[in-house]
Parts: C-alpha cells; sequence; structure tokens
C-alpha cells in the first residue's frame, strides 16, 4: 500500500498535465553580464558570443527584462522566491561569502515547488544567499558539515561556491560537505584579477572554477536525460564578475583585454550546455533561459569630471573606446538607471516557443516562479506570502493571448536601496541619484525625483517629472501601495 501512495504521489503532477509532458528546465544566469555584452543585442559590441546570438534565433529575445535588483544576493533572492529581496531583512547591498541563510528554510521556492510537481532539481554553481557554516570556539571550523545549504530549500542535488568569485571562502560545497577543506589563504590580488584576502579550500582553483562547475552542470544534464523524470537546473555563473580571470585558452581572442576574452568564455560555457542538451537528444521540450543577475559593472564615463569608480583606470580607459558592456542605456551595476538592472534574456523551447520572436514587454526575474507553475500546469503555492511578486510570462512565450497579458508594475531597486517603478513606457524613480555607483549616489525617496519615458528616451537623458506631475503622482502611489502591502500579485 506503501508502495502505491508513493506511486500515486510521484506521478500525480505530471499525469495532470492533460497529456502534455513537463519540459525540462535549464536556467542560467550570468553574474554582471551586461546587456550590451552580448553580440545579438548590441550592433556595437566587439565581442563575438555565437552561442548568446544562437540562443537569439532559436528562441525569443525578451528586450525590456529586469532583475529585480541591480545587485547579485537580492536577485537570486527574488528569482528562487517570486519575492522582492527588499522585502527580507536584507535591504541593500549584498552578502559575503559567510553570510547567514536568507531564504527560510519553510519559504517555498521555484526549487521546492518543482520538487513537489515531480521534477529532480538541481543547482550547479554560485549561490551567495548564505550558507550554514559552523564555528568552534568563535572560529570557522570547517571540518564541520554545512547546518544550511540548497538542498534545504528544495533542490536535490547541489554543488556550489558560496559567493561571487571573489568573495572568501574559497571552496566547493556539496549538499552539507565541504568537499576540500581548506588548507592555504588566498593573499588576495587587484583589478582586474581582483579577489580578497581569504581561505583557499584543497580541491579550489579560482582560474578553472568556471570549467569545473560546467562540467557538473553537463554532467547532471546527461544523468537527468537518461531518465524519464522532467528536471529543473539552476546553472548560475561566476563570471564575468571580478575576478576578471579568463582561462588562459580565451586569452587574448579579443583586442578588448582581460573583460571581452572573459566574456567569450561565458558564451563557451552556454554553447557547451546547449550541445549537452542537443547530444542528448532532448532539446525539443527541454525549455532553456539565460539572462544575468544585473548589468556590468563597466560603463561608459559620460561626465569628464566624475571620478572612475574601476579600480583599473588603463583597462576602463581602453575598455571604453572600443566596447559598451551596458549597451546605450544609462549608468552601471548597483545603479537605479537601466544599465543596473535591465539585462539580457533568451528563452529557448522548440516545442513551444517561436524562433526568432521578440517580446518587447517589461518582466522580471521574480516572474519565473509563476511562469514555471503555468508551463507544468500546477497552480501555486496556497501559503499567503508564496511568490507574492511573481507573474507568468508564458502567454507571451507561447504568442497566445499576449495582447490581454497585464502583470503589476514592476518595482527595481539598486544597491544601495533606492526604488524606482516601470509601467508602460514610463520609469519613476524614487530618489534623487543613482542609488549605486555613479555620482550623485543620492537618498531613496528624497527629492528631486525623476520621470523617464523609456520608449523616447532609453538612456534617460531628459527627466519629464514637471511635464507629466499627473503620470509621476499615479506611479508614485502604486508604487507606496505595492512596497507597503507585502504583495503586488
Amino acid at each position: 500500500m506503501k508502495t502505491v501512495r508513493f506511486i500515486l504521489f510521484f506521478f500525480l503532477p505530471l499525469i495532470s498535465l492533460a497529456g502534455e509532458t513537463p519540459p525540462n528546465i535549464v536556467l542560467i544566469m550570468a553574474d554582471d553580464m551586461g546587456y550590451g555584452d552580448v553580440e545579438a543585442l548590441n550592433p556595437r559590441s566587439k565581442i563575438p558570443t555565437p552561442h548568446l546570438n544562437r540562443l537569439a534565433e532559436e528562441g525569443m529575445n525578451f528586450t525590456d527584462a529586469h532583475s529585480p535588483s541591480a545587485v547579485c544576493t537580492p536577485t537570486r533572492y527574488g528569482l528562487l522566491t517570486g519575492r522582492y529581496c527588499w522585502r527580507t531583512e536584507l535591504t541593500r547591498g549584498v552578502q559575503n561569502g559567510y553570510g547567514r541563510p536568507l531564504i527560510e528554510s519553510d519559504r517555498p521556492t521555484v526549487a521546492s515547488f518543482l520538487g513537489e510537481n515531480g521534477y529532480s532539481t538541481g543547482i550547479v554553481g554560485k549561490w551567495h544567499l548564505g550558507l550554514g557554516f559552523q564555528k568552534t570556539g568563535g572560529d570557522w571550523d570547517w571540518t564541520k558539515h554545512v547546518d544550511y545549504s540548497p538542498v534545504d530549500v528544495g533542490f536535490q542535488y547541489s554543488l556550489v561556491i558560496p559567493a561571487s568569485l571573489d568573495f572568501p571562502p574559497y571552496l566547493y560545497v556539496e549538499g552539507h560537505t565541504i568537499t576540500g577543506l581548506p588548507d592555504r589563504m588566498h593573499p588576495g590580488s587587484k583589478f582586474p584579477a581582483f579577489l580578497r584576502k581569504g581561505e583557499l579550500g584543497s580541491d579550489f582553483s579560482i582560474l578553472d572554477c568556471l570549467d569545473h562547475l560546467t562540467d557538473k552542470a553537463q554532467a547532471y544534464i546527461e544523468k537527468q536525460a537518461g531518465t524519464e523524470q522532467p528536471f529543473f537546473l539552476y546553472f548560475p555563473l561566476t563570471a564575468p564578475h571580478k575576478p576578471v580571470l579568463p582561462h588562459p585558452r580565451f586569452q587574448g581572442t579579443t583586442d578588448l583585454g582581460p573583460y571581452g576574452d572573459f566574456i567569450v568564455q561565458v558564451d563557451w560555457t552556454v554553447g557547451q550546455v546547449l550541445k549537452t542538451i542537443d547530444d542528448a537528444g532532448i532539446a525539443e521540450n527541454t525549455l532553456v533561459i539565460y539572462t544575468s543577475d544585473n548589468g556590468s559593472f563597466m560603463y561608459r564615463q559620460t561626465d569628464p569630471d566624475e571620478p572612475d569608480h574601476v579600480a583599473d583606470e588603463t583597462i576602463q580607459a581602453y575598455y571604453e573606446g572600443n566596447h559598451t558592456a551596458n549597451g546605450p542605456l544609462r549608468g552601471t551595476k548597483a545603479d537605479i538607471w537601466e544599465a543596473g538592472h535591465r539585462v539580457p534574456f533568451f528563452v529557448r523551447w522548440p516545442k513551444k516557443v517561436r524562433a526568432g520572436s521578440i517580446c518587447d514587454r517589461t518582466i522580471t526575474h521574480t516572474d519565473f516562479f509563476a511562469t514555471f507553475a503555468e508551463a507544468i500546469g500546477a497552480e501555486l503555492p496556497a501559503e499567503k506570502e508564496a511568490a507574492q511578486d511573481s507573474f507568468s510570462f508564458l502567454p507571451l512565450l507561447l504568442e497566445e493571448g499576449a495582447d490581454q497579458w497585464k502583470r503589476a508594475p514592476v518595482i527595481h531597486h539598486s544597491g544601495g536601496g533606492m526604488f524606482a517603478i516601470r509601467q508602460g513606457d514610463w520609469k519613476l524613480v524614487l530618489g534623487n541619484g543613482s542609488g549605486g555607483r555613479q555620482k550623485p549616489r543620492g537618498k531613496r525617496f528624497e527629492q528631486p525625483w525623476a520621470l523617464f519615458n523609456l520608449k523616447n528616451d532609453l538612456g534617460e537623458t531628459e527627466d519629464l517629472i514637471a511635464s507629466k506631475p499627473e503620470i509621476a503622482d499615479r506611479l508614485q502611489l502604486q508604487a507606496l501601495q505595492i512596497i507597503a502591502n507585502n504583495r503586488s500579485r
């Protein structure tokens, strides 16, 4: 009887899809890739990205997709929970590599939800949402298993690094186990190969990290492709975030120095994943999504009196003359301006999504939760606060009912905690600066605010708040309601 109940529980979600086989889902998220880093999105790009171009050609290109934050930790929280991270205790900035868990173990996540609906779930890559490292006598005790990892929030398989690749401790955590105990200290290094001083695992190589994670991601896909069970793989990359340290086989592949070469390595990594999917014969019903956690940290300096925020001025100056990482967008990573959070976003699903299609509707990464739920024919969790900022963009993917598709306004959030609201052509910045790295950084909720029509002014050069006060007032009210109501859905 127990066996019968198990079989019914396991297969019932798959049977409930009205004859449709649920798709495999592979979600690849780059770390700090700008909108202009992809050749298919930026005619001025000087970097070849054939594999990302292929995704754009074989699927749908979302030209107005946004990370829920302009920095990484809060974006990752929003992606996995369908909930804006500023609703948590982390209201600005990011965690370091030793941070405590940010996602509550009882909060529904994309992974736990898909697992409950018959999926195998795995993560390989950068976590940056806190791990349960333990101490003895006030010092980190690396011999102890971590008491919290992605397996505690729905991932059945997990191999992660704690945070960005420039944050120690530099080690791999598989499940609850540190795979190679730290046996040395990295002394730290300067930009572009920027690293902070910290513990280095016995099996960890900074230079080989992305390759190692790629191998593990490919192995996971190959293993799951040999089963009848659909799978979800979340593959958050470590690049092109600092340290800007492309593998030697990619060095010199562009004329843009290490940053350009690193983008080439990211593109190659995507190509390896696509090849694995194709070789396994599962491409037709595998939903592949590629995006970034925020914009690039490289930017075009438009004010000659503004000090450069990048440590190595020689690299920045050379880079600026050859490539625009954030395309025509204003600002940089961490800013409330478009360069901070408008990101590449490609979706390939040959069975359902028309090749070469383009969507210009505004979406954000919190929308993954509701989208995956609708794609597999399942209801969102009943918990009051589950995925409360998530709206399915499946109608946009399928181009069925897209004209009637609606979502609440998207709330943008900068690294410094500044808000903006986006609805249709209009964007209202609820602060008096960038909220991030570009000066003036300003303060949130302090006047003067700024209003832009992004349809006519993507570069955010003309503030229209004085001439369109009624639009600003409407957006202000909507933003404050979404912030105060603890949900936008």
